[in-house]
């Protein structure tokens, strides 16, 4: 339901809105990218440029597992996507709630996000590194809002986020600190935002609009509207 309210049509595209390991499951991969794919299921097989993306990934540090293509209906798919399970901060792992499958190259750039942007910013912001970021989600078969266009979400191109939890137990919720937070946590959740536009295509947060009042809508990585 979450994401059913987080969309909107807009120039550009249409917006929607756990320490590294070698296991045998969900095991991060390694810096060389001939080791990126751990636990690809046996039918996997990744074009070349999902290939260079899924050894950029594992390189930076994420755990994932690629996932299989999938069509769920006209317009509804998965296709390059991974399962991330957890992403590299600069002194440990950051770990993810909620998050469905998402696209190679936004799962990337989520990644670069979760450590240079939202990391860095609470330990120099607010003391603390951050450990767990909240999701609504990334995949889902469903039109803009009010559209008849399909949504980012409907090819798993866009993550919803809804609150971050820092090491020292605080927890950062869009839609009660967005305004009602003290200074330096509405400055963490500014500098969080500015610093998403620069890593993402469309980024819609709580002045966009009423439906992304309690979470960032990060989409694609291509054409920039940022509001």
């Amino acid at each position: 339901m979450a994401l059913a309210g987080c969309g909107s049509l807009i120039p550009g595209g249409s917006a929607g809105g756990t320490a590294p390991g070698t296991a045998s499951t969900a095991a991060r991969a390694p810096a060389r990218p001939a080791a990126t794919v751990v636990s690809a299921p046996q039918s996997y097989s990744p074009r070349p440029a999902e290939s260079r993306c899924l050894a950029d990934l594992g390189a930076s540090g994420a755990r994932f597992n690629p996932v299989p293509d999938t069509y769920a209906a006209p317009g509804c798919n998965q296709l390059g996507t991974v399962q991330l399970m957890a992403l590299a901060g600069d002194r440990a792992p950051l770990s993810i709630a909620n998050l469905g499958p998402v696209q190679c190259s936004v799962a990337k750039a989520f990644g670069d996000w979760a450590r240079f942007g939202v990391d860095r910013a609470a330990r120099q912001i607010l003391g603390s590194p951050v450990a767990k970021i909240e999701t609504m989600g990334s995949y889902n078969c469903r039109n803009v809002a009010g559209t008849e266009v399909r949504s980012a979400h409907a090819r798993a191109e866009a993550i919803d986020v809804a609150a971050f939890v820092l090491a020292d137990g605080r927890r950062i919720v869009l839609k009660r600190d967005w305004q009602g937070g003290d200074a330096a946590t509405r400055e963490f959740l500014r500098v969080v935002h500015k610093s998403a536009c620069k890593r993402f295509g469309t980024v819609l947060g709580p002045e966009y609009n009423a439906a992304h009042q309690d979470h960032f809508h990060l989409e694609g990585t291509g054409a920039k509207f940022c509001r």
